[in-house]
């Protein structure tokens, strides 16, 4: 008897991030429909809340536990420095026990937020060279990507995406990057964000005009990678823009709902809660796209921060206005035919903010419409997405089901 595909997962999963669980969500969807053979487990962030989400066995990504943890102390420093040699070595072994490694979605391949080279680049670079090493196909499944200054961190991440067996991007504007970088994307294609396939839970048309509650997704937002200098003060400009747009909202009677998309997003809420100081401003707790989708089906209008709010906003086809962090935001609402109501993350203007909001419930309906007509699109796509994954990863059942 054949033994099954073994099949492994990788990123920072179940690390408090809900954009890369759902990525994670939907990946497993996919093999557990296609694939239901296979043997599944992860090697990940949160290995604890994956083995329990998601019922496949997990293991930790880094040796060290202070990984993610800022080091002084000379222990730290050094605990820190073995962990990176132990890592190679965990994670070549790991590597070899499987036929597949997916990396599902999530922005791999990006700077757009602080990010160090010795972090996760380091880390998905010892992934892809054991697989190329081993002889284990290592797939980058509609990851984000964009170009990157710091040039350690750019070596990383281009030479992860040259050693895949396969790589797919979640827009144009990430396979740009990556060409711009030197990775050769002539054969890498571009799909909708692997969220797109999750299951959309049931909504509702409002009734009447706009007027309704308006879910507001927030973020711990500092800027990028380039911006560590004025961190602070990005940061301060944001939340207080944010915080101005909400008090204004609920001087017209709105209520509004705070949504994260990320455990580190809670002293945001945390401080709009306190400033604004009303019974018609609450919080979400929510810890899956499922939940976030639900929020944002039963708001007449979402603004929001983080893409993966954006993604399940758009995916329920409610109407939804960005406050835009980085060009892949632009890039999605772009191709959901939203692109006029966008609005910079590092500049929020609360007067300009409320000028496009009330553009934007001026033309719900319209865009309701819209929304529907792209996400069917979306849909399609990732079949077409999963369909190839299958014909590269798993060329054996590919065969078998061909006519």
């Amino acid at each position: 008897m054949k033994s099954p595909t073994r099949v492994g997962v990788f990123g920072l999963l179940g690390s408090g991030n809900l954009g890369n669980d759902g990525s994670l969500e939907a990946v497993l969807g996919y093999l557990r429909a296609e694939h239901p053979e296979a043997a599944v487990d992860a090697l990940c962030g949160g290995p604890e809340v994956v083995t329990s989400r998601y019922g496949i066995p997990a293991t930790r990504l880094h040796w060290y536990r202070g990984e993610y943890r800022t080091a002084s102390r000379v222990g730290a420093i050094a605990g820190k420095g073995l962990g990176k040699l132990v890592d190679a070595v965990r994670t070549a072994a790991w590597v070899r026990r499987h036929d597949v490694v997916i990396v599902p979605g999530m922005g791999v391949l990006e700077a757009t937020l602080p990010l160090r080279p010795w972090g996760f680049p380091y880390s998905l670079f010892l992934l892809c060279a054991s697989g190329r090493l081993l002889r284990t196909r290592v797939a980058l499944v509609g990851v984000g990507a964009a170009p990157i200054g710091n040039r350690p961190t750019r070596a990383l991440v281009r030479w992860s995406a040259r050693l895949a067996a396969y790589r797919s991007y979640r827009d144009a504007l990430s396979r740009d990057a990556m060409r711009g970088m030197g990775v050769d994307t002539a054969r890498d294609e571009v799909y909708p964000d692997l969220a797109f396939a999750l299951p959309t839970p049931p909504t509702s048309v409002p009734s009447g005009p706009p007027g309704g509650p308006v879910c507001v997704g927030v973020m711990d937002f500092h800027g990028g990678n380039d911006d560590r200098a004025r961190a602070e003060e990005i940061h301060r400009r944001y939340l207080d823009g944010t915080t101005r747009f909400v008090r204004a909202l609920v001087e017209e009677g709105r209520p509004v709902r705070l949504l994260t998309g990320d455990a580190c997003d809670a002293p945001v809420v945390a401080a709009i809660l306190d400033a604004v100081d009303s019974p018609l401003v609450t919080a979400a707790e929510t810890a899956s796209l499922a939940g976030l989708m639900k929020e944002t089906a039963a708001a007449d209008t979402v603004v929001a921060t983080r893409y993966h709010n954006l993604i399940c906003a758009l995916k329920v086809g409610t109407p939804t206005l960005a406050l835009s962090y980085a060009a892949k935001s632009d890039a999605l609402m772009d191709r959901m035919g939203l692109a006029a109501f966008c609005h910079p993350a590092r500049e929020v203007d609360a007067d300009r903010l409320l000028e496009q909001f009330r553009a934007l419930e001026k033309r719900s309906a319209e865009l309701r419409q819209t929304l529907a007509e792209r996400n069917a699109v979306a849909a399609r796509q990732l079949k077409d997405q999963f369909a190839e994954l299958t014909a590269v990863l798993f060329p054996a059942h590919a065969l078998r089901e061909a006519p």
